[in-house]
């Protein structure tokens, strides 16, 4: 790619193989990347069914372990096809055959409108530089009163650039990864603007924090947002 920075190059020609290691492989870290995922789902029954599902940015599938509810069909979309290779491995023999995998990017849509009853984004919507534009291409593909779920870091608060140094920097620095640079090229968007923009656009909706219950970018790790997308008023 002209132009580009070899260290950028280096790291996504690395992310496949080093994104679990980087963010799973500490006993501590591994605690707190899966509680997020927890979060973002305990909303979510057993008996909750969502037919056909979308996760966009599914990387290397670590989120739908997490997915307690039922469903007939669940989408992996990454614009990452080696990711999806890790994935499709990792979950294999798992669903009963309801999974497909697909590359694509998360920005613009390969599917006709209303086409989801539910859309997953953890840890995603902090990498879009247009988030906007990505919120009402992911609002278009999900059907009226369908849900739009969205997990992000609280980055950049206290409590997450705390945990950022305990935690993923040292790894990161360890397997040959300019951190701190590659951070500031992959989260291009604050937290609070994030959530500024999901209370703009989706009146409708729940939210959960977490370690505390408390509405604190500060104070806390992560930020899960359930939207219900109602296209009445279209």
């Amino acid at each position: 790619m002209k132009n580009e920075d070899q260290a950028w190059l280096d790291y996504r020609a690395r992310f496949a193989d080093v994104y679990d290691e980087s963010n799973y492989a500490s006993p501590l870290q591994s605690t707190v990347m899966r509680a997020s995922h927890r979060l973002a789902e305990k909303n979510f029954k057993e008996n909750d069914h969502f037919a056909k599902v979308l996760e966009i940015g599914a990387g290397t599938g670590e989120h739908l372990n997490f997915v307690r509810h039922g469903f007939d069909h669940y989408v992996l979309a990454d614009l990452d096809a080696k990711t999806l290779e890790v994935a499709e491995r990792k979950l294999k023999g798992k669903f009963d055959n309801k999974l497909l995998y697909e590359t694509q990017s998360g920005e613009e849509l390969h599917y006709v409108d209303n086409s989801f009853d539910r859309l997953i984004a953890s840890h995603v919507l902090e990498h879009i530089s247009q988030p906007h534009l990505a919120l009402k291409e992911w609002r278009r593909v999900v059907k009226n009163r369908g849900v739009l779920s969205i997990l992000i870091p609280t980055d950049p608060g206290i409590a997450w650039r705390l945990g950022r140094h305990l935690g993923p920097r040292k790894n990161a620095l360890a397997q040959g990864i300019a951190y701190d640079y590659v951070m500031a090229r992959e989260h291009v968007n604050s937290c609070n603007n994030l959530i500024a923009l999901l209370r703009h656009y989706f009146p409708e909706r729940t939210e959960s924090w977490w370690p505390f219950p408390i509405p604190s970018i500060d104070l806390n790790l992560f930020f899960v947002c359930h939207a219900i997308v109602d296209k009445m008023e279209d």
